[in-house]
Protein backbone atom coordinates (compact mmCIF):
# COMPACT_ATOMS: atom_id res chain seq x y z
CA UNK A 1 0.00 0.00 0.00
CA UNK A 2 1.06 3.57 -0.62
CA UNK A 3 0.46 5.42 2.63
CA UNK A 4 0.86 8.92 4.04
CA UNK A 5 1.49 10.04 7.61
CA UNK A 6 1.07 13.64 8.75
CA UNK A 7 2.30 15.14 12.01
CA UNK A 8 0.71 18.47 13.00
CA UNK A 9 3.12 19.67 15.65
CA UNK A 10 3.38 22.79 17.77
CA UNK A 11 6.26 24.10 15.66
CA UNK A 12 6.44 21.99 12.49
CA UNK A 13 4.06 20.29 10.06
CA UNK A 14 5.50 17.16 8.44
CA UNK A 15 4.34 14.53 5.99
CA UNK A 16 5.88 11.31 4.79
CA UNK A 17 4.62 9.22 1.87
CA UNK A 18 5.83 5.63 1.82
CA UNK A 19 5.14 2.22 0.33
CA UNK A 20 4.55 -0.46 2.95
CA UNK A 21 5.04 -4.12 2.16
CA UNK A 22 4.30 -6.20 5.23
CA UNK A 23 6.41 -4.61 7.97
CA UNK A 24 8.84 -3.00 5.53
CA UNK A 25 8.51 0.74 4.96
CA UNK A 26 10.07 2.38 1.91
CA UNK A 27 9.86 6.20 2.11
CA UNK A 28 9.11 7.92 -1.19
CA UNK A 29 8.80 11.57 -0.23
CA UNK A 30 9.10 13.81 2.83
CA UNK A 31 7.67 17.29 3.30
CA UNK A 32 8.19 19.72 6.16
CA UNK A 33 7.33 23.30 6.98
CA UNK A 34 8.04 25.20 10.19
CA UNK A 35 4.84 27.10 10.96
CA UNK A 36 5.02 27.79 14.71
CA UNK A 37 1.40 26.77 15.20
CA UNK A 38 1.64 27.14 18.99
CA UNK A 39 3.75 30.31 19.03
CA UNK A 40 0.96 32.44 20.55
CA UNK A 41 -0.58 29.76 22.74
CA UNK A 42 0.89 30.92 26.04
CA UNK A 43 -0.36 34.48 25.53
CA UNK A 44 -3.78 33.80 24.01
CA UNK A 45 -4.59 30.12 24.48
CA UNK A 46 -5.27 29.74 20.78
CA UNK A 47 -3.55 29.30 17.44
CA UNK A 48 -2.67 32.70 15.98
CA UNK A 49 -4.42 33.71 12.77
CA UNK A 50 -1.26 33.91 10.64
CA UNK A 51 -0.11 30.50 11.85
CA UNK A 52 -3.62 29.11 11.40
CA UNK A 53 -3.75 30.19 7.77
CA UNK A 54 -0.19 29.01 7.09
CA UNK A 55 -0.95 25.57 8.49
CA UNK A 56 -4.16 25.16 6.50
CA UNK A 57 -2.37 26.13 3.29
CA UNK A 58 0.37 23.64 4.10
CA UNK A 59 -2.18 20.88 4.69
CA UNK A 60 -3.85 21.74 1.39
CA UNK A 61 -0.49 21.37 -0.36
CA UNK A 62 0.05 18.04 1.44
CA UNK A 63 -3.27 16.81 0.09
CA UNK A 64 -2.25 17.84 -3.41
CA UNK A 65 0.96 15.85 -3.11
CA UNK A 66 -0.94 12.79 -1.87
CA UNK A 67 -3.24 12.99 -4.88
CA UNK A 68 -0.26 13.37 -7.22
CA UNK A 69 1.56 10.36 -5.73
CA UNK A 70 -1.50 8.11 -5.65
CA UNK A 71 -1.73 7.59 -1.89
CA UNK A 72 -4.19 4.88 -0.84
CA UNK A 73 -4.71 5.87 2.81
CA UNK A 74 -3.44 8.40 5.29
CA UNK A 75 -3.44 9.16 8.98
CA UNK A 76 -2.95 12.72 10.23
CA UNK A 77 -2.17 13.19 13.92
CA UNK A 78 -2.27 16.39 15.95
CA UNK A 79 -0.21 16.56 19.14
CA UNK A 80 0.37 19.02 22.00
CA UNK A 81 -0.80 22.25 20.34
CA UNK A 82 -4.08 20.76 19.11
CA UNK A 83 -4.65 19.08 22.46
CA UNK A 84 -4.79 22.52 24.09
CA UNK A 85 -5.79 25.21 21.58
CA UNK A 86 -9.14 26.84 22.31
CA UNK A 87 -9.81 27.23 18.57
CA UNK A 88 -8.99 23.59 17.84
CA UNK A 89 -12.47 22.70 16.55
CA UNK A 90 -12.34 25.48 13.98
CA UNK A 91 -8.88 24.34 12.89
CA UNK A 92 -10.01 20.71 12.53
CA UNK A 93 -13.04 21.78 10.50
CA UNK A 94 -10.95 23.89 8.10
CA UNK A 95 -8.35 21.13 7.79
CA UNK A 96 -11.16 18.75 6.83
CA UNK A 97 -12.26 21.25 4.20
CA UNK A 98 -8.69 21.21 2.86
CA UNK A 99 -8.91 17.43 2.50
CA UNK A 100 -7.12 16.34 5.70
CA UNK A 101 -9.04 14.66 8.51
CA UNK A 102 -7.02 15.11 11.72
CA UNK A 103 -7.03 12.83 14.74
CA UNK A 104 -5.85 14.55 17.93
CA UNK A 105 -3.87 11.95 19.86
CA UNK A 106 -2.99 11.86 23.54
CA UNK A 107 0.54 11.73 24.98
CA UNK A 108 0.47 7.97 25.57
CA UNK A 109 -0.49 7.25 21.96
CA UNK A 110 2.13 9.72 20.74
CA UNK A 111 4.82 7.97 22.79
CA UNK A 112 3.72 4.54 21.55
CA UNK A 113 3.86 5.64 17.93
CA UNK A 114 7.29 7.24 18.40
CA UNK A 115 8.57 4.02 19.98
CA UNK A 116 7.17 1.97 17.09
CA UNK A 117 8.68 4.37 14.56
CA UNK A 118 12.15 4.30 16.10
CA UNK A 119 12.07 0.52 16.00
CA UNK A 120 11.71 0.61 12.20
CA UNK A 121 15.22 2.08 12.01
CA UNK A 122 17.10 1.11 15.20
CA UNK A 123 17.10 -2.33 16.81
CA UNK A 124 16.07 -2.29 20.44
CA UNK A 125 18.24 -3.02 23.45
CA UNK A 126 17.27 -3.64 27.07
CA UNK A 127 17.10 -0.35 28.94
CA UNK A 128 16.49 1.93 25.96
CA UNK A 129 14.64 5.16 26.57
CA UNK A 130 13.33 7.36 23.76
CA UNK A 131 13.12 11.14 24.01
CA UNK A 132 10.95 13.13 21.61
CA UNK A 133 11.45 16.89 21.91
CA UNK A 134 8.53 18.71 20.35
CA UNK A 135 7.37 22.28 20.26
CA UNK A 136 4.70 21.95 22.95
CA UNK A 137 5.77 18.89 24.90
CA UNK A 138 8.60 16.44 25.45
CA UNK A 139 7.91 12.71 25.73
CA UNK A 140 10.04 10.02 27.35
CA UNK A 141 9.12 6.44 26.45
CA UNK A 142 10.63 3.31 27.97
CA UNK A 143 8.55 0.75 26.08
CA UNK A 144 5.39 0.09 24.10
CA UNK A 145 3.22 -0.86 27.08
CA UNK A 146 0.72 1.04 29.20
CA UNK A 147 2.23 3.60 31.54
CA UNK A 148 5.63 3.64 29.85
CA UNK A 149 5.37 7.16 28.40
CA UNK A 150 5.83 10.36 30.38
CA UNK A 151 4.77 13.60 28.68
CA UNK A 152 6.00 16.94 30.02
CA UNK A 153 4.59 20.29 28.78
CA UNK A 154 8.05 21.72 28.12
CA UNK A 155 8.60 21.70 24.37
CA UNK A 156 10.96 24.19 22.74
CA UNK A 157 8.24 26.68 21.78
CA UNK A 158 6.79 26.58 25.29
CA UNK A 159 10.20 27.12 26.88
CA UNK A 160 11.03 29.99 24.53
CA UNK A 161 7.92 31.86 25.70
CA UNK A 162 8.13 30.80 29.35
CA UNK A 163 11.82 31.75 29.69
CA UNK A 164 12.62 34.22 26.86
CA UNK A 165 16.26 34.51 25.87
CA UNK A 166 18.24 37.54 24.74
CA UNK A 167 19.97 37.42 21.37
CA UNK A 168 22.53 36.09 22.12
CA UNK A 169 21.41 34.58 25.44
CA UNK A 170 23.02 36.07 28.52
CA UNK A 171 25.04 33.57 30.60
CA UNK A 172 22.60 33.77 33.52
CA UNK A 173 19.66 33.11 31.15
CA UNK A 174 21.31 29.93 29.87
CA UNK A 175 22.02 28.78 33.44
CA UNK A 176 18.44 29.48 34.53
CA UNK A 177 17.04 27.64 31.50
CA UNK A 178 19.32 24.66 32.14
CA UNK A 179 18.36 24.55 35.82
CA UNK A 180 14.66 24.71 34.97
CA UNK A 181 14.98 21.90 32.41
CA UNK A 182 16.86 19.71 34.88
CA UNK A 183 14.28 20.19 37.62
CA UNK A 184 11.29 19.58 35.33
CA UNK A 185 12.78 16.48 33.73
CA UNK A 186 14.09 15.14 37.03
CA UNK A 187 10.74 15.54 38.77
CA UNK A 188 8.68 14.52 35.76
CA UNK A 189 10.51 11.25 35.11
CA UNK A 190 10.85 10.18 38.74
CA UNK A 191 8.51 7.26 38.02
CA UNK A 192 11.29 5.67 35.93
CA UNK A 193 13.49 5.45 39.04
CA UNK A 194 17.23 5.96 39.20
CA UNK A 195 18.11 3.91 36.15
CA UNK A 196 21.59 4.57 34.81
CA UNK A 197 23.60 3.46 31.81
CA UNK A 198 20.53 3.43 29.60
CA UNK A 199 20.77 4.16 25.90
CA UNK A 200 19.10 7.51 25.24
CA UNK A 201 17.58 7.64 21.75
CA UNK A 202 16.55 11.06 20.53
CA UNK A 203 14.09 11.76 17.74
CA UNK A 204 12.56 14.87 16.12
CA UNK A 205 14.04 18.12 14.90
CA UNK A 206 16.28 19.21 17.78
CA UNK A 207 18.17 15.92 17.73
CA UNK A 208 18.43 15.55 13.98
CA UNK A 209 19.52 19.18 13.61
CA UNK A 210 22.18 18.67 16.29
CA UNK A 211 23.60 15.72 14.39
CA UNK A 212 23.40 17.60 11.08
CA UNK A 213 25.37 20.43 12.69
CA UNK A 214 27.95 18.06 14.08
CA UNK A 215 28.36 16.36 10.67
CA UNK A 216 28.18 19.70 8.80
CA UNK A 217 25.45 18.42 6.51
CA UNK A 218 24.61 20.82 3.73
CA UNK A 219 22.07 18.29 2.44
CA UNK A 220 19.96 16.37 4.93
CA UNK A 221 20.41 12.59 4.63
CA UNK A 222 18.16 10.45 6.88
CA UNK A 223 20.32 7.35 6.36
CA UNK A 224 23.26 9.16 7.95
CA UNK A 225 21.09 10.12 10.92
CA UNK A 226 19.51 6.82 11.95
CA UNK A 227 21.62 5.11 14.59
CA UNK A 228 24.36 7.75 14.61
CA UNK A 229 26.02 8.45 17.95
CA UNK A 230 27.10 11.66 19.66
CA UNK A 231 29.25 11.45 22.79
CA UNK A 232 28.17 13.32 25.90
CA UNK A 233 31.12 15.72 25.72
CA UNK A 234 30.26 16.62 22.12
CA UNK A 235 26.63 17.34 23.07
CA UNK A 236 27.68 19.57 25.98
CA UNK A 237 30.15 21.46 23.77
CA UNK A 238 27.46 22.10 21.17
CA UNK A 239 25.07 23.30 23.87
CA UNK A 240 27.55 25.88 25.15
CA UNK A 241 28.47 26.95 21.62
CA UNK A 242 24.88 27.44 20.47
CA UNK A 243 23.96 29.24 23.70
CA UNK A 244 26.73 31.77 22.99
CA UNK A 245 25.53 32.65 19.49
CA UNK A 246 22.91 34.95 18.00
CA UNK A 247 20.02 33.57 15.95
CA UNK A 248 21.72 34.86 12.80
CA UNK A 249 25.01 33.17 13.66
CA UNK A 250 23.26 29.83 14.30
CA UNK A 251 21.43 30.09 11.00
CA UNK A 252 24.73 30.35 9.13
CA UNK A 253 25.97 27.02 10.51
CA UNK A 254 25.98 24.12 7.99
CA UNK A 255 23.09 21.85 8.92
CA UNK A 256 20.84 24.48 10.53
CA UNK A 257 17.29 24.60 9.20
CA UNK A 258 15.76 28.04 8.79
CA UNK A 259 13.14 28.61 11.45
CA UNK A 260 14.78 26.28 13.96
CA UNK A 261 17.70 28.52 14.95
CA UNK A 262 15.78 30.27 17.73
CA UNK A 263 14.62 26.99 19.29
CA UNK A 264 17.92 25.11 19.40
CA UNK A 265 19.01 26.60 22.74
CA UNK A 266 15.92 25.49 24.73
CA UNK A 267 16.14 22.16 22.89
CA UNK A 268 19.76 21.71 23.92
CA UNK A 269 18.87 22.53 27.54
CA UNK A 270 16.35 19.68 27.48
CA UNK A 271 18.80 17.24 25.90
CA UNK A 272 21.59 18.04 28.37
CA UNK A 273 19.16 17.70 31.26
CA UNK A 274 18.06 14.26 30.01
CA UNK A 275 21.66 13.07 29.60
CA UNK A 276 22.38 14.01 33.20
CA UNK A 277 19.09 12.60 34.48
CA UNK A 278 19.65 9.16 32.98
CA UNK A 279 23.42 9.04 33.34
CA UNK A 280 23.83 8.54 29.59
CA UNK A 281 27.28 8.69 28.01
CA UNK A 282 25.84 10.23 24.86
CA UNK A 283 23.00 10.06 22.37
CA UNK A 284 21.80 7.75 19.66
CA UNK A 285 19.86 9.79 17.09
CA UNK A 286 16.91 8.56 15.05
CA UNK A 287 15.39 10.30 12.06
CA UNK A 288 12.59 7.74 12.30
CA UNK A 289 9.91 8.49 14.87
CA UNK A 290 6.29 9.55 14.89
CA UNK A 291 5.74 9.53 11.11
CA UNK A 292 7.17 6.01 10.74
CA UNK A 293 5.10 4.84 13.69
CA UNK A 294 1.95 6.20 12.08
CA UNK A 295 2.77 4.51 8.76
CA UNK A 296 3.51 1.20 10.47
CA UNK A 297 0.17 1.24 12.25
CA UNK A 298 -2.21 2.36 9.52
CA UNK A 299 -4.94 -0.24 9.25
CA UNK A 300 -3.56 -2.21 12.21
CA UNK A 301 -5.22 -3.01 15.50
CA UNK A 302 -5.97 0.01 17.63
CA UNK A 303 -5.22 2.53 14.91
CA UNK A 304 -7.28 4.41 12.40
CA UNK A 305 -6.75 5.24 8.79
CA UNK A 306 -8.51 7.49 6.32
CA UNK A 307 -8.91 6.10 2.80
CA UNK A 308 -8.55 9.12 0.58
CA UNK A 309 -11.85 10.62 -0.34
CA UNK A 310 -13.66 9.22 2.71
CA UNK A 311 -14.43 11.37 5.72
CA UNK A 312 -12.21 14.20 4.51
Amino acid sequence: MRLAAIDIGTNTLRMMVADREGTRIRPLARYQRIIGLGRRMRDTGEIGEDEFRGAIETLRSFRGEMDRLGVDACRACGTACLREASNRDRFLAEAGGAGIGIEVIGPAEEGRLVWKGIRTAIAGRPGDIAMDVGGGSTEFTAGAGEGETISLPIGVVVLSTLLPLSDPPLPWEWKALSHYAERRIGDGTAVFGRRRNRRLIGTAGTFTTLLALDRKMTRYEPDRINGARLAKDAVLRWAERLAGMTDAQRLRLPGMEKGRERYMVPGMALICAAIRRFGADGLTVSDAGLLEGIIAGIGGNGTSSNPLGEGQ
